[in-house]
């Protein structure tokens, strides 16, 4: 014990600044061999997508709808999926007057083994295949964790942000790996960068990324995957993804329900699209964010000090739906006071409600 003690004290003196030695001298080989991937990938490599088959999942609106639509436009035929189908009707049109020859939707909830399994049973039914299968189902929050007035909407923003993905993917693995087929998977820059106010957003997002960074090892490129990580766009965080709705109770909206038209959506959804066409790994927007990766690895205590100066000068408080300024919890002391359209109402426990998927 005393040994490897001294062994492990011996290595964090040595192994970081011997590494950071070697990255240096490294630095211009992997940047050529950066280089030479990324021109192969975009001139000499494209995935033909005509008549193949892809499903997106959570393709009601937002992101999701925008990313059929750029598979609409390489030809291919969709399956798409949300908990109401009724909202995927003018998008099914819309994706076929794009290209896509045939547009399958299908009702389905994807935190369900049972109902992922049956979409999946019903493309292999009609098409005998599949090529892509995306996940956009993602649901996020801006409350700060402690001030949070019911506890059962934890699991509620694991299930979709995690097993949402995890589900889908289960059981179309094997018809992916029959076609040599792409798991797209749509994560977001809080699975490294810790936010405030989005605390189990974040760690669901973390679990997502690394649970298909270890995916992509097992499958040994029998199955691509192209994680596609997002900072602040339109349809997450401006337009919101909670909003009120007439009574007394709090509902739960999930992004793709509110119109994200134009900008930053759309050309997330087109590279998205283009990365998987291309056997991209990842896929970033905008990239900048990067930057504070290096900060994140070699200097934390900087991005902890950038955040308790942007929240010593907010002043007080006040936890809110993603994108609606509301707020969800004023006080302490019940009742809890929810404003809506300048008239207040009384709600006694936060009831969310999912709507959508």
């Amino acid at each position: 014990m005393v040994m490897m003690d001294t062994i492990n004290s011996v290595l964090n003196w040595v192994v970081p600044p011997a590494s950071l030695v070697m990255l240096a001298f490294s630095w211009p080989a992997l940047t050529f061999i950066n280089t030479c991937e990324w021109l192969y990938y975009s001139f000499l490599y494209h995935e033909d997508m005509y008549n193949k088959v892809v499903i997106v999942t959570g393709a009601s609106s937002g992101i999701g709808e925008q990313i059929a639509y750029e598979y609409a436009k390489k030809r291919a035929n969709l399956v798409l999926v949300a908990r109401r189908d009724h909202r995927l009707h003018g998008i099914s049109e819309n994706a076929k007057r794009l290209g896509a020859p045939h547009v399958l939707i299908m009702a389905a909830d994807v935190v369900k083994e049972d109902e992922c399994r049956r979409f999946v049973n019903e493309t292999i039914g009609v098409f005998g295949r599949i090529d892509h299968l995306v996940n956009t189902a993602s649901l996020g929050h801006t409350f700060y964790f402690e001030e949070a007035n019911d506890a059962s909407v934890f699991p509620i923003l694991m299930d979709i942000n995690f097993w949402g993905n995890v589900y889908p993917t289960y059981v179309a693995l094997p018809y992916l790996r029959q076609n040599h087929g792409r798991i797209v998977v749509n994560a977001a820059v809080e699975n490294w960068l810790p936010l405030p106010r989005m605390s189990i957003y974040s760690a669901a997002k973390a679990a997502l990324v690394n649970f298909y960074e270890t995916l992509r090892l097992e499958l040994n490129g029998d199955v691509g995957i192209t994680i596609a990580t997002h900072g602040w766009i339109g349809a997450e965080m401006a337009r919101g993804r909670f909003m009120l709705e007439e009574g007394a109770e709090m509902q739960w909206r999930e992004e793709r329900e509110v119109q994200a038209a134009g900008s930053p959506v759309e050309e997330f959804a087109r590279l998205i699209v283009s990365a998987a066409v291309r056997g991209s790994a990842n896929v970033k927007y905008p990239s900048w964010y990067d930057v504070f990766l290096l900060y994140r690895v070699f200097a934390p205590d900087v991005l902890t000090w950038t955040f308790r100066f942007l929240l010593s000068n907010q002043g007080v408080r006040a936890t809110s739906f993603m994108g609606t300024g509301r707020p969800l919890l004023e006080a302490s002391s019940p009742p809890k006071r929810l404003l809506t359209g300048g008239e207040s109402r009384t709600s006694p426990r936060l009831q969310l409600r999912q709507l959508d998927e």
